[in-house]
């Protein structure tokens, strides 16, 4: 193999490795979650703010 191969095999590797790495760190967040949704702001945006704790007001 020569060098413009090996470069292009290498980045597709590193693309997949990456990718693979994204997938997987995914899938343990929702498992953690126990919700497979990207984000709580993402169902939450655009609703009523939360109260205040208890003792945090100014």
């Amino acid at each position: 193999m020569d060098n413009e191969v090996l470069i292009l095999v290498l980045a597709l590797a590193t693309f997949a490795l990456v990718v693979g790495v994204a997938l997987w760190q995914r899938a343990r967040v929702a498992k953690l979650k126990k919700d497979p949704e990207r984000s709580a702001f993402v169902n939450n945006h655009g609703t009523a703010p939360r109260p205040n704790r208890p003792g945090t007001e100014h």
